[in-house]
């Protein structure tokens, strides 16, 4: 029997797709550029978490397969007026998987905005933010792809709306690797993937300055409490001579931010003991911090990508989404 999952060369992707399943992929622009069109969506990306570790590929793509349905998944376009509807627009009983053009207007506005989204949380919501090979950075854009007609955006983004069956149901995991740490609270007066001044211990401060003074290890990423759940803002860029700071994801106002420390890998998944996912994927900070060195996935095989989503925009987190 053919495989239906994992890191595969295009012409047996190819067949896959002709053969009517539903998938999601992720891939080179290059290589996803000789599929058919189909029942498919996809971003590009050629880094990836396998069963044998981290894989660097130009040539294969990724395929997770979308089964278990009560009917034919609807997949569409959504634009940044129209993104804010995507929760409302999913189905009533299942999940919808959403891949994100980086650095476009859609993804600046889920990741300032998703919280405030119509039914945000009351649908399960997973997905990832499509990027390029780091030598391309600045020379291709991120992409996204709606399959049945084969069209590239980097502007829109892609959903696939998964209606399920009454007696099974999606469950999204968010494996966070980082908690905060017992050091200084970081609190910031504006949303923004930036920022320059804040508040440190209740005084005023520099970020990048502070940052620099410390020589603080900036793969180790700014976390706070969102409702009960770690969330992990990562460092893009600590600018000494601007003295601003960017983000791989906004900070918001009003809470209070400390840098990690590292947390405790729950024990199923350490032991590959969760069910099989139908959905996940990795960041790809995590990819080039962590898992270059031969380590196996643990079980999340999938892109390693430039930002995840769980519901909300996430950094150096896995997500995974399994049928239940």
């Amino acid at each position: 029997m053919m495989p239906t999952e994992g890191l595969m060369p295009v012409p047996v992707v190819a067949g896959l797709i002709r053969d009517g399943h539903f998938l999601c992929l992720a891939g080179d622009e290059a290589a996803l550029r000789q599929l058919p069109p189909g029942n498919w969506i996809g971003g590009t990306i050629p880094y990836f978490m396998s069963a044998a570790g981290a894989v660097v590929s130009r040539e294969r793509v990724y395929v997770q397969q979308i089964a278990d349905f009560l009917s034919p998944p609807r997949l569409r376009f959504y634009d940044a007026a129209s993104l804010p509807q995507l929760c409302r627009n999913a189905p009533e009983h299942g999940y919808s998987l959403l891949i994100v053009p980086a650095f476009s207007a859609c993804h600046s506005d889920f990741a300032r905005h998703a919280p405030n989204y119509e039914d945000m949380y009351l649908k399960p919501l997973a997905g990832w933010v499509a990027g390029t090979h780091l030598d391309d950075l600045g020379r291709a854009a991120p992409r996204v792809v709606y399959g049945p007609t084969g069209q590239f955006s980097s502007e829109l983004a892609v959903v696939m709306d998964v209606a399920l069956p009454p007696s099974r149901f999606a469950h999204i995991d968010i494996v966070n690797r980082f908690k905060p740490g017992d050091g200084d609270a970081i609190h910031f007066a504006d949303t923004g993937f930036s920022a320059q001044t804040c508040h440190i211990n209740g005084e005023p401060a520099n970020l990048a300055d502070y940052l620099s003074a410390r020589q603080v290890d900036t793969r180790l990423p700014l976390v706070a409490d969102y409702c009960g759940a770690s969330v992990n803002v990562s460092f893009k860029q600590v600018d000494t001579v601007a003295k601003r700071v960017e983000f791989y994801a906004p900070v918001f106002p009003g809470l209070s931010y400390r840098l990690a420390t590292p947390a405790a890998v729950p024990a199923s998944l350490a032991a590959g003991g969760q069910a099989p996912a139908t959905f996940a994927c990795n960041c790809i900070l995590d990819f080039l911090y962590r898992g270059q060195d031969g380590r196996p996935a643990e079980g999340l095989a999938g892109p390693a990508t430039f930002g995840e989503i769980g519901y909300q925009l996430l950094n150096q987190t896995e997500v995974y989404l399994t049928i239940r």
